[in-house]
Order: structure tokens, then sequence, then C-alpha cells
């Protein structure tokens, strides 16, 4: 969101505001100097669904950085792996640095500071899932101690400022393989909501180019990395218009293929406003579904959307570089029109289906807080899901085979109770990342019958010495041998045709072999 008042004020109160297909298992570096291998269209399907952990890394008190400042836990691995279980890909971690920058000429970032950032990314990146990680509250006016002013005075010293820190963070984490993306900042402008003013979108152009450079030159994996730029307040008439210049990338790796980039745009979609952010009771319906035209915005409807997707896809997908919709949601307004979360998730599904549509990978922003005007789907605390309706919608507009509804435990009434349905003809697929004692895969499961399966078991064998460690989409057990991973609430229903793509973490001993043997309920599949 556009502000600290329009992101944190939408779950605090005022005294708390001072690819082609699934390919997530093909091979991609461990170490530095080794390019990736996915090229935009790929990044953009292994991408999958995206999650924001909003009002965390990018919270502050009187400008130092703190987590728990905006009213949220401290971030653990146990929130990282439920959002995963429920089908996320991709994690993106706002990160403020603020007060723990110190003074020129080194700018020196607080080691503890940077230790906890890594410490976070470890908890998403570990697992497998794609990490996002960028500057965030830094370019806020609204926030203290803020300095990526792009209308300030002394831009000699924000951009060596900008310069030193991104290349520290960079340092530290050259050597990650290309699950892990930078972004340069985040909704940058001068804080006026009309057309973009000059030199400050010069500027923000110039702070693109500053952390294109810096990354690149840190070596390692970064000289490959996929990163993510930004426009004008990631507005996205003001990113296709002309304001915004494309940053050179000519430090990075020559092992690159000529004809690819390795630059993805940065855009967030909160249109129309009155339904998605506005504080009040007027604004709870949107889309085809709505049902009283007086709660219904009259502008930015399914048609707005597709319009505004297709403008990023002629800009920049057809030129190859892939679109990343950052940030996109609608607040509760559950106390104003009970029926407000049909819309939200109607809202979701179209977002994540129409920027999929044109070619772009999205991420929800998720505040952490739950109630009115939140936009938590999650209870950070116990770790429950608070929203499954949304994610449902979520994973059902990006992956196309899980329901928009939680299935019924109780099978159709065509389906015997005691036996799933449609268990004639399978076919099983999965691809292996592996590394030194790690390995992730992933596998895909598709019902080639012409019946339903409702509610599925997977059964393969691992390879000796293998055991998993973690898994997403479904259950997996036991840990090793003969291996049996059962459905999860939102993908036990497979129609003819339809796909489902689970995976695991595992340790191994010195064989990365995949698995083998695979069944669905007791029928071999191809």
């Amino acid at each position: 969101m556009s502000s600290m008042a329009r992101k944190a004020g939408l779950a605090l109160t005022a005294a708390m505001l001072a690819f082609t297909g699934t390919v997530y298992g093909m091979t991609r570096p461990a170490s530095a100097g080794v390019v990736a291998q996915l090229n935009g269209s790929q990044l953009i399907a292994d991408m999958g669904a995206g999650w924001n952990l909003g009002n965390a890394l990018e919270a502050n008190s009187n400008g130092i950085p703190s987590e728990t400042a905006w009213g949220n836990p401290v971030v653990t691995q146990a929130l990282i792996d439920r959002v995963r279980a429920s089908g996320f890909k991709t994690i993106r971690i706002p990160v403020s640095y603020l007060g723990n920058i110190g003074a020129g000429p080194n700018y020196t970032v607080n080691a503890a500071w940077l230790n906890r950032i890594q410490e976070v990314v470890d908890y998403a990146h570990r697992r497998g899932l794609y990490v996002l990680i960028n500057m965030h509250g830094d370019g806020y006016k609204s926030v203290t101690g803020s300095w990526l002013i792009c209308d300030a005075a002394d831009q000699t010293t924000i951009k060596d400022r900008y310069q030193k820190v991104w290349q520290q963070v960079a340092t530290r984490f050259q050597s990650y393989d290309d699950h892990l993306i930078f972004e340069s900042m985040n909704e940058n402008f001068d804080g006026q909501y009309g057309n973009p003013t000059e030199p400050c979108y010069s500027n923000i152009n110039a702070y693109n180019q500053i952390f294109v450079d810096t990354v690149r030159r840190t070596g390692g994996t970064n000289a490959s990395r996929w990163l993510l730029v930004p426009g004008w307040n990631t507005n996205i008439d003001h990113t296709v218009g002309n304001g915004f210049v494309l940053p050179t990338d000519q430090n990075r790796s020559s092992s690159i293929p000529a004809n690819e980039q390795r630059i993805v745009i940065s855009v967030h979609y909160y249109d129309p406003w009155d339904f998605a952010g506005q504080e009040d009771g007027t604004i709870t319906q949107w889309g085809a579904g709505a049902t009283n035209p007086a709660k219904k915005s009259v502008w930015g409807q399914e048609d707005f959307l597709d319009g505004q997707m297709k403008k990023m896809y002629d800009k920049f997908v057809t030129r190859g570089y892939p679109v990343f919709v950052g940030e996109y949601g609608s607040i509760d307004k559950t106390t104003y029109d009970s029926a407000n979360n049909r819309y939200r998730a109607d809202y979701a599904r179209a977002v994540v289906a129409t920027a999929k549509k044109y070619g772009a990978a999205t991420a929800y922003w998720d505040n952490g807080w739950n109630g009115q005007h939140g936009l938590g789907l999650y209870d950070r605390s116990s770790l429950t899901v608070t929203q499954q309706g949304i994610i449902d919608a979520i994973m059902g507009a990006v992956g196309g085979s899980q329901p928009t509804t939680p299935p019924t435990t109780t099978p159709p009434t065509s389906t015997p109770p005691t036996s799933p349905g449609g268990t004639g003809a399978c076919r099983v697929s999965s691809t292996v990342n592996a590394w030194n004692t790690g390995l992730t895969t992933s596998i895909a499961i598709t019902n080639t019958g012409t019946t339903a399966i409702n509610g599925w078991n997977l059964a393969f064998t691992l390879a000796a010495g293998q055991s998993i460690v973690s898994g997403w989409n479904a259950s997996f057990s036991p840990a090793s041998g003969r291996v049996t991973a059962t459905n999860a609430g939102y993908n036990g229903t497979l129609a003819p045709g339809a796909s489902a793509s689970i995976g695991y973490q595992a340790s191994h001993t010195g064989n990365a072999a995949a698995p083998t043997g695979f069944t669905l309920n007791g029928t071999s599949c191809s």
C-alpha cells in the first residue's frame, strides 16, 4: 500500500501508528557463479501464489525497526510453515532499515538487524519457497527517520547511502540460489497522488539503476539473480507511462542468454480504492456477483482490472520482462456487510487469475490484522487460518485445479461413501533440486480418468538414505521408506484432467534420486 497510514492503519489503531507449468523442482544453483535455469515465463509460473509478511520487518518504533512495533508477534518458522501449507509458494518480506543504518561514509547496517533479516529469509528459503526482500519504509515521508526521499535536496548523500546499504545486503546473500529475489524499494514517490513530478521520478529511476549495478557487482549468484524494480509509487499507469526508465543490466553474468532478461517489473493493485482500502461501510461489494448496486463502486470492476493487467503485458511482458503484482487485497468490512468476505474472495480470485492471464505473478498483502479493516489471512499468534475462503480463491485462480470452496468431507451421492471415485487412471511426474545434504522434490498428480477423484492418497518410495523434513500441499507419513501423501483440505477433489502439485524437503546421505513406485489410491500411475 502507498503509505504507513494506509498500510499499518488498516491493521492498527491511530495510537499504534507513530514458467511454463509447475517446474518448482528444476535444478537451481546452490553456489556462486552458476546461472539460474528459468526464463521469465517459467519464473512466473514457478512462483505460484504469493503472500506478504506485512507489518513485521518493516515495522518501526520512532524510526528504529522492530518487528513487533505494529502489533504483530515475532515471526517464527511455524508461521512460514503454516503459510506454505496453505499452498503459497512465494513470500514477500518487506524490510525497513531506517535507524539501523550507521553514519557515513560506510553507512554500516546494524549486524543484529541484518542477522535477523537473514534468519527470517531462511525460514522461507530453506523450505524451497521464493523469497523477496526489499527496502520498504525508508522511502515514506510519514515514517520517522525515512531518508530515501525522491524530492529531498541532498540526493548525493541519499544515493550514496542507498548504494552502501544494498551492497551490504547483497553481499550477505550472494551465495543464496535464485529462490531469493531482491526488490529495490517500495512505493517510492513524493507523497502526492497526482501525476509524477520531476526531478523526483528521475531520482527513482536513478535509485533503480544504482540497485541493479550494486547487486550485480557483488558477484556470486547475484550476477544472475532476478531483480525487481518499481516505477512511480508502483502505480500501473505511471509505470507504463513515459516517466519510467528501465535500468540497464550491463553487469550481469555473461552466461545469461542475450535474449533473456533478469529484471522483473513491480506494481501494486488496490483498485477501486473505495472497495479495497477505504475504511468505511459505503462500498462493500465488488464484481459481477454484487447484489446491491449501492454497495458497489462505479468503477474498477473486472473490465478495468483486465485492462490494467493488459497494459503491463503489452509494455513489458512482450519484451521479456516479467511482471510481479507485489501487493493486492481488500480490507475486511464484514461489520458493515456480512457478505463482504464473499466479495473479498471474488476480488482476490479475479486479480490473481487476470494477472496470470497476462503473465504476471501476485502476492496478497497480509498485514497480520484480523477483524474490522484488517487484511489478515492468518492469526499469527495461534497459527490458524482466519480467511480460508480468500485462500481458496487465490489457490483456485493460480492453480486452476483447486476448488474455490473447501471440499466436503462426504463424497457426492454418486460415489460410494466407503471409497473415493475416479481412481482408474493417473499420471505423476516429479522433479528434484538437490544440494550437499538436502533436496526438494515437486510432484504433479494428474487425474487422467473420466470420473472425479474425491480425496486421494499418493504412495511412493523414497531412495535409501532420504528422510522427509517437511512438506507442502499434502501431509506425508512416514518420513522415509514407503511414504503416503494425503491431500490437503483444498486440493482433495481432482476433476478429470485436473492436477494437483505437492512437494517436500528431505535430507539425504548422498543419494538424491527421485521417488519411485507411485500409486494413487492404490492404482499405479504412469
